[in-house]
Order: structure tokens, then C-alpha cells, then sequence
């Protein structure tokens, strides 16, 4: 396999990338990490959870907070209120979840392009960061309409744009188009990160070939898996640095990556919970031997440290770490 190095995007995520998972995707390997995606409307009523979203460290930089919203006040006054902190703002227009889609934001404002235009271009006009956007191809309903979008965003100075190959509609079900991603590559000068379908070195190659994008945005196949990063970077030739896990045999690194998360949430939400913890227990031990019956002892868990013995006890069981 040969393909010129891109960086390499963690995707933003509820429920999956917190301040700690980001942190871990980082020392992994991950070149760029975004925040999950946070309400406008929380942000600016000063919402303690809106804000925990948008916590950031010195060891995750640069710093790109994603937003979304359907209000464009709401949004301006989000900007302005985040870019003290951020190295980058990023708006969010791919969400496909009903509840967000509902108050018509996330993918559903794809169906007005004006009013995508709208919202980025208030935006852009109180930043002093730069802004830049994630889309889907459209909303599933009539003609796709990212392409029109794209160009006219390049025009108003979005410095980036990052393209989930699906609709609205097809949420996360079949395959992602990456034919329709290298058309919007094609048709703008600003970066184009494509997003969707890339799991190992295989797919992130063949969506290079077929995309020609400037980066690779992984979401799902980064559930539970930040060592994802690493193996790409590795087996491309794009990076000739040890992991952080070492040299060893086996799975090994599922096991250390868990630790380390387990490190990690403790220093920075050591007088809270973790809100995420349950669902990356669950994620780091999917399709392993035995997880579904230990899961059951997992939901009965309601103490937090408790819970990341039980899941570090049972991937040390399932993979014994192997001397180097």
C-alpha cells in the first residue's frame, strides 16, 4: 500500500470523546482531536455539563471545540465566548440524531443552504480563530446539497471542511460515498477531510485514492480503539515512533490504553464522574470472549472505580500483557 501521509482526525463524538479519551487518542497517535459536539443553547444559559464538554488541556492542542446549534444569535455569542480558548471553532452540520435535528440544527439545516451560509458567515465575522465546518452530503431528501454548500462556505473564509460521506437519512447505515467527497474535493482550494468507512490502513487508503482529500477523519472505528491511529500511521510508513504501550506481543495495548484512560479520567474529573466511563467499559471490551456476561456485572456497577477495576481485571485476564 503507498499513500502520501494526511493527518489523521478524531472524530467528534458524544458520549465517546471527552477530555480524556482526546488526551489518549493524542498520545496514540491522532493528529487532530475535536470536542463532542456541544449545544450553542447550553453553552450560553453558562449549562455546568455544556461546559465540562468544552474543558481543555495543554496536552490536546490544538484545541477545536465543536458546536451546533439553530439559532444564529446563540451561536455568535458561543463563538465569542469560546475563542479565549480555542485554537479552532468548529460548526457542527452532520449530527443526524433526531433530537438535535428536531430543533433544526446538526444535518437538518442542510435542507436551506442559505441558512448554513447564514449562521457560518455571523460567525465568522466575531471570530479571531478560524472557523471551519463538518457536513453530511445533504439531508437524504432531494438533491444533496454539500457541494453547493462548500463552495459558497469557501467563499465566506471557512479554512476547512470536513465531509461524512452519508445523508442525514442514512444516519450510519451503508457505505459511505466517497466518490461524492472527491467532488467537493475537487471543487474547493480550502482542506477537505473525508469522514466514513475508514477502519484500519486498508480503507484509510482506499479512501484516500478515491477521495484525493487533504485528511482522514475516523469516528466509529475509534470506539474503544485509539490505537487505531498508531496502526495506520505504522503500517503506511507515515510514522516510525514506538507506541506508548511498547513493543509487546498479543493485544496488549487494548489493555494499556484502558489503564491509561482509567489514568487519566482520574486526574481530570477526580472530584466528579466520568459521565463516559460505562460506555467505553462497554467499548473497550466488545467482541472479546466472555464480555457479554461480564457486561451484566458492569451495568450493576454504580461505583466508578470499582468499574475500572473490573473491566482492567478482565481485559488482563482475556490478554495477558507479555513481557517485552
Amino acid at each position: 500500500m503507498d499513500a502520501k501521509p494526511v493527518p489523521l482526525f478524531l472524530a467528534p463524538m458524544a458520549g465517546v470523546t471527552d477530555l480524556a479519551y482526546r488526551i489518549l487518542a493524542r498520545e496514540c497517535g491522532a493528529d487532530f482531536t475535536v470536542t463532542e459536539f456541544t449545544a450553542a443553547s447550553g453553552l450560553t444559559r453558562r449549562n455546568a455539563l455544556s461546559w465540562m464538554k468544552v474543558e481543555n488541556d495543554p496536552r490536546e492542542k490544538p484545541f477545536i471545540p465543536q458546536i451546533f446549534g439553530g439559532v444564529v444569535d446563540e451561536m455568535v455569542a458561543t463563538v465569542e465566548m469560546l475563542q479565549d480558548r480555542a485554537d479552532t471553532i468548529d460548526i457542527n452540520f452532520g449530527c443526524p440524531a433526531p433530537k438535535v435535528c428536531r430543533n433544526d440544527a446538526g444535518a437538518a439545516l442542510l435542507r436551506n443552504p442559505d441558512r448554513v451560509v447564514e449562521m457560518v458567515r455571523a460567525c465568522i465575522e466575531v471570530a479571531n480563530v478560524p472557523i471551519t465546518v463538518k457536513l453530511r452530503l445533504g439531508t437524504g431528501s432531494g438533491p444533496n446539497t454539500a457541494l453547493e454548500i462548500a463552495r459558497r462556505l469557501e467563499k465566506e473564509g471557512v479554512a476547512r471542511i470536513c465531509v461524512h460521506g452519508r445523508t442525514l437519512r442514512q444516519r450510519y447505515s451503508g457505505i459511505a460515498d466517497w466518490e461524492q467527497i472527491r467532488s467537493i474535493v475537487e471543487a474547493v482550494e480550502i482542506p477537505v477531510i473525508a469522514n466514513g468507512d475508514v477502519v484500519d490502513s486498508e480503507t484509510a487508503v482506499s479512501c484516500l485514492n478515491a477521495t484525493k482529500a487533504s485528511g482522514l477523519m475516523i469516528g466509529r472505528g475509534a470506539i474503544g480503539r485509539p490505537t487505531i491511529f498508531h496502526e495506520i500511521k505504522s503500517a503506511l510508513g507515515w510514522s516510525n515512533h514506538d507506541p506508548p504501550w511498547g513493543e509487546r506481543d498479543g493485544n496488549f495495548a487494548r489493555y494499556w490504553c484502558w489503564q491509561r484512560y482509567l489514568q487519566l479520567s482520574e486526574e481530570l474529573y477526580s472530584d466528579k464522574n466520568n459521565k463516559n466511563l460505562k460506555r467505553h467499559a462497554v467499548s473497550f471490551t466488545k467482541g472479546l470472549p466472555g464480555a457479554s456476561a461480564m457486561r451484566v456485572e458492569l451495568h450493576r456497577e454504580t461505583n466508578q472505580r470499582e468499574l475500572g477495576r473490573l473491566v482492567s481485571g478482565f481485559l488482563d485476564n482475556v490478554e495477558t500483557p507479555v513481557s517485552a
